[in-house]
């Protein structure tokens, strides 16, 4: 008996998927982007890169830049405040005295980055 015939199934298009969560590793990417961007002599606050990729996300680019900004400009990333990043004030002079950051002096000796003057806003 011969085999029977079978009419070639017809071509389904494949129903769009769901946007999958996004990849950390496009968030990482993004956020090195912008800090490579950041002028010498100017700053963005940790909540300013995160917004500029429409995130509130500013913990996770202080994440990154914990785990991966050593290769990065990373004293242009800075707190709220005006101030760099914990335990990295005494390098962070040097390279924002080295770009001619406008700093902030109190009448005690501390500093602070002048955000007014010197913030970048992407």
């Amino acid at each position: 008996m011969p085999a029977p015939e079978f009419e070639s199934a017809p071509e389904f298009e494949s129903a769009p998927l769901l946007d999958p969560a996004p990849d950390p590793d496009d968030f990482t990417s993004a956020v090195i982007g912008v800090v490579e961007s950041i002028p010498s002599g100017r700053v963005m606050t940790y909540g300013s890169v995160a917004a500029v990729l429409g995130s509130r996300s500013s913990r996770g680019v202080g994440k990154i830049m914990a785990h991966g900004g050593h290769d990065l400009p990373w004293w242009r990333v800075i707190r709220a405040s005006g101030h760099p990043p914990v335990g990295h004030e005494q390098h962070a002079l040097e390279m924002y005295r080295v770009e001619n950051t406008p700093l902030a002096w109190s009448r005690t000796g501390t500093w602070r980055v002048d955000l007014t003057r010197a913030a970048w806003t992407g």
